[in-house]
């Protein structure tokens, strides 16, 4: 759905659903026997979650008390979280979108900011991850890969924040509570779970194992728990690709001789099929010990190990590829057409290629992520006192520990056909379902035979107190103050193979000797009408005599310009107060924070004088005020709002102080460490209206004002008494401005059974001019998204349908224009039977429809097109 039919169609029949529900009698008639009492002071523990009811109740409860402006989501029951992926059941809360490239949300978006701007904690605190592919970046974003849904007890959205609330989000901070022993209602709770998971797409089916264990001493003042959770799915992605690379050269027409200089030429194409065989093993230990009324200390520790072995087999065409210099040498088309991109550029969309001018690129890869956190928390209370501590570390590593390509390529002429979803090609000379038509080489344009090793390592340890003095009478009611202290250090390494033929006999090959027969049929979700969907490809097996081969002549070596080391020494001290008078209460107060940053990497060039490990230093202090208010009209409608300044500091591998002199001598790449962090002054002021039990109907507006955002940009500089031209990262000297509207309506229609979820949220976000003077979209944002539910839940059932809807969203600049992701639309449903108040049956559908995964640029040049298919689940669960 596009987005103006969206705005015509479905924004408006949403909009008069909410009026018409609001104007509802059965809503007037609100059931007030569970609503909180006027002071807000309801009990959590007075809700007995029990099912999707209770859970929604729950939250509401939770919202309804806080003092910020915050969303939660609870579990129905140990096990029980609405969604498999944690990602998956964010994208519900309103504000909040996800990445979706690799079926799974795994990196979220808030209130319009990039992903990098939005911090994740588990109990409050940071907790480390990582990635597994070679082209990720270190950001400051979470991955949720590494955080199955199963340990989850509940989670808070933080959208304003307080001055005890740790600074790095801009958007929106989440924290992932665990459960803790002592919360547990019986001595001893047993579960365990047990499911099957089918991926349409690579057709297979896949088991998952959960069990948790929690016991408490007869007293209630000691209690451990255990819980293992074991997961193992195999992933399949067809897609088809565009590889736009900023690659500008000189097109030389076949026919007329014409010349086009500085037209942007992708390297290359090609029909993609990427696997992936997943397996998660995830354990948490809870240890928690109450000796008396005043203390309570707890331990949890949390491991994630994660093994993904992949492949990805592109048949390729090649495009800038086929020159070993693009940027000086020039490429003959037989009838060439172009584009005219937004910098005024050519970029090429139409003609033939060749002769040379297809490849085929197998990817082998073994790849890994493992995240771990220690954490050890404290809390002493006497009389109006109350000591809190916490101290842990916390640390993960991911990466390949091999990454192999083996290239082969031929000799045909390839015609093209690009534009906006349109990836057409054709192979003149050559039929891709012959192997023997490509050969194995050492020297290829896709680079010759490799093995690539990369390591990101992410390790921080923390120490945190917070005094709290309950005062008596008075408008001030709490006064909170603490401080904390971070260490943190992230580390990017890669080491490079290369086949060294001096040192082992070279076997040639074709694909012929590798290839059992063709490739599965490239899904047509995928595919416009002249695009390759099979091939002849290689077979897992058979390219394990290749894999000896590379074993015997590898020659490893590290690449230094992909080293970089990054620490930070993060002080935090602060001061909150509560407030309280009449309907009025809030709290007010500052955040201090220093960061001492250390950026190390290689620097010069190799091989010349002065070339190796340096580093940049800077020290920089932040001042963050925050001021929260709340004031309860009646039983019934509570107004909020809030004030604050806010930063988030910037992406790893921007940070890095790396300088890599380029192959012609003439330029190089590099980061920033001077990099500014990026601050914001926000407000929000909202409405809510509780009317009935599990209900809402709320309406929050926002704005956010940030001073800078991050462009790259090429610059003159002197490098080792030499001028250059640089490409590094710059701050803007202005930052995006995002104004927003989030509606959200919940309701339980009585004792039917049914009822509903539903949340839209509107960002108009403004990005300032770039060093080019071009006006770019935010990145991150989408300007419209939908959530939408409805629940029946009776005698034992519970269904569930929902439907999740973001508009098109922006990266950075490409090929002259910006990259652009297409909206994205997705279907999933629920399902769970109490067969006997211990054993239930439940089941699940994600991605029903099976939408796919597009992306262009601004100007139409495409990018990709992924589909990942639907899955289905179904487990059953026992508690005792």
């Amino acid at each position: 759905m596009t987005a103006p039919a969206f705005k015509k169609k479905v924004l408006p029949q949403v909009i008069a659903a909410i009026l018409a529900a609001a104007a509802s009698p059965h809503i007037l008639a609100a059931d007030e026997s569970n609503a909180p009492a006027s002071d807000g002071k309801q009990a959590l523990d007075s809700v007995e979650v029990r099912g999707v009811r209770a859970t929604l109740t729950k939250s509401l409860v939770e919202k309804r008390q806080a003092q910020n402006i915050v969303d939660s989501i609870n579990a129905e029951d140990v096990g029980k979280f609405p969604d498999k992926n944690v990602a998956d059941s964010l994208q519900r809360v309103p504000g909040i979108s996800v990445d979706r490239s690799w079926g799974e949300g795994r990196d979220i978006f808030v209130r319009g900011t990039d992903k990098s701007l939005n911090m994740t904690q588990l109990n409050g605190q940071s907790v480390a991850s990582a990635y597994w592919w070679k082209n990720d970046k270190q950001s400051r974003g979470f991955n949720y890969d590494v955080l199955p849904s199963e340990i989850i007890g509940s989670l808070d959205v933080y959208k304003s924040p307080s001055a005890d609330l740790d600074e790095g989000s801009i958007g929106g901070l989440v924290n992932v509570k665990t459960r803790k022993p002592l919360s547990f209602k019986d001595q001893l709770t047993a579960q365990a779970s047990v499911e099957a998971t089918y991926s349409k797409l690579p057709g297979k089916t896949d088991p998952q194992l959960n069990g948790l264990l929690n016991w408490k001493s007869d007293d209630k003042t000691f209690g451990a728990l255990l819980s293992l959770s074991k997961q193992t799915r195999t992933m399949r992605r067809d897609g088809l690709e565009n590889f736009v690379c900023g690659c500008t050269t000189t097109i030389v027409d076949q026919t007329t001789g014409a010349q086009t200089p500085n037209a942007y030429v992708a390297w290359g194409g090609g029909s993609a099929i990427f696997r992936q065989d997943r397996e998660r093993t995830t354990t948490n230990l809870a240890l928690q010990f109450r000796p008396n009324k005043q203390t309570d200390l707890s331990l949890n520790y949390l491991n994630s190990d994660m093994s993904m072995n992949n492949s990805n087999q592109n048949y390729l065409w090649m495009g800038a590829g086929l020159d070993d210099i693009p940027q000086a040498g020039k490429i003959s088309v037989l009838n060439p057409k172009f584009i005219t991109t937004s910098d005024g550029g050519k970029a090429l969309v139409g003609g033939t290629l060749g002769p040379a001018a297809v490849a085929f690129e197998p990817i082998f890869r073994e790849s890994y992520i493992h995240s771990k956190v220690l954490d050890v928390e404290g809390n002493y209370t006497l009389d109006r006192w109350k000591l809190h501590g916490q101290i842990g570390s916390t640390q993960a590593d991911g990466g390949s520990a091999h990454d192999r390509n083996m290239p082969f390529a031929g000799n045909s002429r390839v015609s093209i056909n690009l534009g906006p979803d349109t990836y057409e090609w054709k192979y003149l000379d050559i039929n891709p379902l012959d192997p023997k038509a490509l050969n194995l080489t050492l020297s290829s344009p896709l680079g010759g035979a490799r093995d690539w090793v990369r390591k990101m390592q992410s390790k921080e340890s923390y120490a945190q107190a917070d005094l709290n003095y309950n005062v008596d009478g008075g408008f001030i009611t709490d006064v909170k103050v603490g401080v904390k202290l971070r260490d943190n250090t992230v580390q990017n390494n890669r080491v490079i193979g290369s086949f060294d033929t001096s040192k082992a006999t070279w076997q040639p090959f074709s694909l012929a000797d590798v290839s059992s027969g063709a490739s599965p049929l490239l899904s047509q979700a995928a595919a416009t009408s002249g695009a390759l969907t099979q091939y002849a490809w290689v077979d897992d097996a058979m390219a394990q005599k290749v894999f000896d081969m590379y074993d015997k002549g590898m020659v490893y070596k590290e690449k230094t310009s992909e080293y970089y080391k990054i620490n930070e020494k993060i002080f935090g001290m602060y001061a909150k107060a509560d407030y309280a008078t009449g309907a009025l209460r809030g709290d007010f107060g500052v955040r201090l924070v220093r960061t001492k940053q250390t950026s190390e990497a290689y620097q010069g060039e190799a091989g010349k004088p002065g070339y190796g490990i340096g580093s940049v230093s800077r020290t920089y202090n932040d001042v963050l005020p925050s001021v929260n208010g709340v004031y309860e009209l009646n039983r019934e409608v509570v107004l909020r709002g809030a004030v604050s300044r806010v930063m988030a500091r910037n992406t790893y591998s921007d940070l890095s102080s790396t300088v890599e002199i380029n192959g012609t001598g003439n330029s190089a790449t590099a980061g920033n460490p001077l990099l500014k962090p990026v601050h914001a002054n926000q407000a929000e002021l909202g409405i809510e209206w509780y009317f009935a039990e599990a209900s809402l109907l709320s309406a929050t507006a926002f704005i956010k004002r940030l001073d800078t955002s991050v462009t790259t940009d090429t610059r003159t500089e002197n490098v080792g008494g030499v001028l250059l031209q640089v490409k590094r990262p710059y701050n803007l000297d202005s930052g995006p401005r995002i104004n927003g509207l989030e509606l959200q309506w919940q309701q339980s229609f009585g004792n039917s059974g049914f009822g509903s979820v539903v949340n839209y949220t509107l960002t108009d976000a403004v990005q300032g001019a770039g060093s080019n003077g071009q006006r770019l979209k935010v990145e991150g944002n989408s300007r419209n998204q939908l959530n939408a539910a409805v629940y029946y839940e009776k005698s034992g059932v519970a269904l569930r349908l929902s439907y999740n809807y973001r508009d098109k969203s922006y990266g950075g600049q490409q090929d002259g224009g910006q990259i652009v992701n297409s909206a994205y639309g997705q279907w999933d449903a629920t399902a769970n039977w109490d067969i006997t108040p211990k054993l239930a049956l439940y089941g699940s559908a994600v991605n029903i429809t099976n939408a796919v995964v597009k992306q262009n640029t601004s100007d139409g040049l495409p990018i990709g097109v992924y589909e990942n298919g639907p899955r289905y689940s179904v487990g059953l669960r026992a508690k005792f």
